[in-house]
Order: structure tokens, then C-alpha cells, then sequence
């Protein structure tokens, strides 16, 4: 028994031992150059984010399983034949398991690696381009607009988050659908499916998607930013908040409008490039309106070139456009002037006070509500009869007035002239 064992040892012992030392080596090997082949591949192509650690540690966990399922198999099929256990059938079955999975791979598995491949490389491609050529284009379109760097990134980061993420989701769509066909899957009846869900969707979700695709197109065409003055409908306040999906407005009252993009139609930016005052001056009719211009022109003028208010005035000369109007007290003046982005309201604030002070030095009249009473000839006779002042009485009676009565029981009683001391 001990020559047989020692026989079996030299014939059989030595190649199992030879084995699981292998299948020991390949193991270690597998667990080395996987966690750092894995993980270098991983890091190299997306060098951040916490999403891409976590597929690179599930990538090797696959690896893992799999490989090791690979090396028992063949530790298994290497050590019963030294064992004595025929496994003819075993091996015949693989064999032929082994060839049609050959002629699969042959086939469908080169097209699926060519599909996945595609895809990966589309999936990587786009993200690197689309970033780019949005950056590109929103930096050409900030310096012809001279807009600020903090506005561009802004505007870019939404715009790069939301095309990159709808182009990878529709290539995996796509890549999905393709390796499905490849293993056999009738994918006739998952795209009609797939139609009735997403026409259900779209009936369901269409004022989602009209706030989203509103929302794309106002940051793409830069129609408003944050800081903006705009007016939406019969609502007027500054942008507080700009998203994909929604526009919020701060108004004077301090109060929060929350407005979703796709209910937008109309909207009015105040304060986008340039910015415009727009005032309308009063003075009374008897003024020299030549002298009131020239001073309403001197006024901006010398705002233009005071080093506070200067900076925030494009226009140094304002452009006195016409006498708008003759009102019911007085005649109004129009004029503009270019001003800086939301900076108009202080602008024409300060420029009213300083031409309140200057028509009160040259004794200009600022128009208030007034009118003015004519009579004719008659009532005007009528009335000077009271206006004239009494002829001489007795000293005596001057003074004297009636009191008028209470009632007219004890009128008779109770009223006396008297006079005054």
C-alpha cells in the first residue's frame, strides 16, 4: 500500500501538486494586476470623482469572481484525472459547449465587443468634446458681449452638465438595444413598448420637457443671467436664480417669484450690455425751453465728469430727443442717456436731484397741478359790489350784527342786537 501510494505520489502526487502551485500563482497574479490594472486604467481616464472609484472597485470585483471561477475549473478538470475519475463526458461536454461558444464568439461576440467598444469610445468622446466646443462657443459669444468670467463658467457648467448627460444616455440606449439583437432578443417588441412608455411619458411629463427645453435655449442664446433686471408678464425683479428648468426674480418688495422656463413667452431684459435713463423733465410754460435744455445738457455733463458718478455713464453728452409734451400744468422735456448695466435707476435718481437744485437757482418753475378760475363780465361786477369796503356809519351802530335765531318759537324773544365794545 505504501509502494502503491509511493508510486501514485511519483506518477499522479507530483502533477497535483504542480497544479494547485500554479493555480495558487495565477491567483495571486490575477488579484495584483487586477486591482492596480483596473484602478490605473480607470484614474488615467477619469482622473476624479467618487462615481468612477466606485465602478472601478465593482470592474475588479467582476475580474475577481471570474477568474477564480476560471482557475477551480481548471484545478478541478486538472486534478480528478490523477484521481482516477473519468471525465470523458465532462470534457466531451465542454468540448462541445467550448466549440458552439467559439463559433457564437466567432460571430455575435466579435460584433458585441465591436458594439461595446463603440460605445465606450463614443461615451468618451463625447464627453471630452462637447465640454469643449461649449466652452468655445459660450467664451466667443461672452467677449463679443464683454460678460463676466463668473457668468461664462456658470452658463457653461449647466450647459455641459445637461447636453453631456442626454448624449450619453441615448448612446447607451442605443449600444443596449444593439447587444441585445446581437444575443437573440426580439427587440421588435421592446421598442414598440418602449414607444407606448415614452409616449406616455411625453403626454404626462410635456410641461416638464417644455420647461427643460425652454430653459436649455435661454442659457444657450443667453437671453438673461443672474444679476439681471427683467420683466416677465406683469412680474419685474432681479434674477436670483437661473436653471435648466426654472427662472426665480427677487422683486422690490423683496418678494420670490418662481417661474418655470416653459411658461416664459415674452420676457424683457433691463439690464443686459447697456442699460438706457429715460427722463421726462417738466417746467412751466412761461420758461425759456432753449435755456432749460442747455441746462438739463450742463447738468449731465458735469455728472458724466464727477469721478463718483462718471463710471457708471456710457453717454457724456445726453440727447435731448424733443418737448414731448404740453400737459395740462406745464411743457415735459424727454431725454436719455446710456448708462451701465442696472445702473440707470441710480443714474436718473441723482441726476433729478441735482436738477431740482439747479432750477431752484436759476428760479426755474417745476409744474405742479393748478387751475386757473375765469369769470365774465357780469359775475366779475357782481362780485366787486361785495369787494368794496363799507361807507362811514354812526359810531354809534358800527359794529352791530345780528345773531341769527335758534328756532322760531323764541326768535322773537331771544334776539336782541347787540354791540360790540
Amino acid at each position: 500500500m505504501n509502494i502503491l501510494s509511493w508510486d501514485w505520489f511519483l506518477n499522479h502526487g507530483i502533477w497535483v501538486l504542480v497544479i494547485l502551485a500554479v493555480a495558487a500563482l495565477a491567483y495571486w497574479a490575477l488579484r495584483r494586476w487586477t486591482f492596480k490594472g483596473v484602478d490605473s486604467l480607470v484614474r488615467r481616464a477619469t482622473p476624479e470623482g467618487e462615481d468612477w472609484e466606485r465602478a472601478s472597485h465593482v470592474i475588479t470585483r467582476v475580474i475577481l469572481w471570474l477568474g477564480t471561477l476560471a482557475i477551480v475549473v481548471a484545478v478541478v478538470l486538472g486534478v480528478l484525472p490523477r484521481a482516477g475519475v473519468d471525465i470523458s463526458a465532462i470534457t466531451s461536454g465542454l468540448r462541445d459547449f467550448g466549440a458552439k461558444v467559439g463559433v457564437w464568439l466567432g460571430t455575435h461576440g466579435v460584433r458585441i465587443v465591436i458594439i461595446v467598444g463603440l460605445g465606450l469610445a463614443a461615451h468618451y468622446g463625447l464627453k471630452r468634446l462637447i465640454p469643449g466646443a461649449i466652452e468655445r462657443a459660450i467664451s466667443a459669444r461672452g467677449k463679443w458681449r464683454e460678460e463676466s468670467e463668473e457668468e461664462l463658467k456658470k452658463r457653461s457648467e449647466t450647459l455641459k452638465y445637461f447636453l453631456t448627460g442626454l448624449a450619453l444616455v441615448v448612446v447607451w440606449v442605443i449600444v443596449g438595444f444593439m447587444v441585445l439583437s446581437e444575443i437573440g432578443v426580439n427587440i421588435g417588441p421592446l421598442l414598440a413598448g418602449a414607444g407606448v412608455v415614452g409616449l406616455a411619458i411625453g403626454f404626462g411629463a410635456q410641461s416638464l420637457i417644455r420647461d427643460l427645453l425652454s430653459g436649455f435655449f435661454i442659457i444657450m442664446e443667453n437671453h438673461y443671467g443672474k444679476g439681471d433686471v427683467i420683466r416677465v408678464g406683469d412680474i419685474a425683479g432681479g434674477v436670483e436664480e437661473l436653471s435648466i428648468r426654472r427662472t426665480i426674480l427677487r422683486d422690490l418688495d423683496g418678494a420670490r417669484h418662481v417661474i418655470p422656463n416653459g411658461e416664459i413667452r415674452t420676457v424683457s431684459n433691463l439690464t443686459q450690455e447697456w442699460s438706457r435713463a429715460h427722463l421726462n423733465i417738466s417746467v412751466a410754460y412761461k420758461e425759456d425751453l432753449d435755456r432749460v435744455m442747455a441746462l438739463m445738457r450742463n447738468t449731465w455733463e458735469e455728472m458724466a465728469h464727477d469721478p463718483k458718478w462718471g463710471p457708471f455713464m456710457i453717454s457724456k453728452t445726453p440727447w435731448l430727443l424733443r418737448v414731448d409734451e404740453f400737459g395740462n400744468s406745464g411743457i415735459t422735456i424727454k431725454m436719455v442717456g446710456e448708462t451701465q448695466p442696472i445702473k440707470q435707476w441710480d443714474v436718473m435718481g441723482e441726476y433729478r436731484r441735482r436738477i431740482k437744485k439747479i432750477f431752484d437757482e436759476e428760479n426755474i418753475e417745476i409744474p405742479w397741478p393748478h387751475l386757473k378760475l375765469y369769470l365774465g363780465d357780469g359775475v366779475a361786477e357782481e362780485l366787486a359790489k361785495y369787494s368794496q369796503p363799507l361807507s362811514p356809519v354812526d359810531p354809534g351802530v358800527r359794529g352791530k350784527r345780528s345773531v341769527p335765531p335758534k328756532n322760531r318759537r323764541t326768535s322773537r324773544k331771544r334776539f336782541r342786537p347787540y354791540q360790540r365794545a
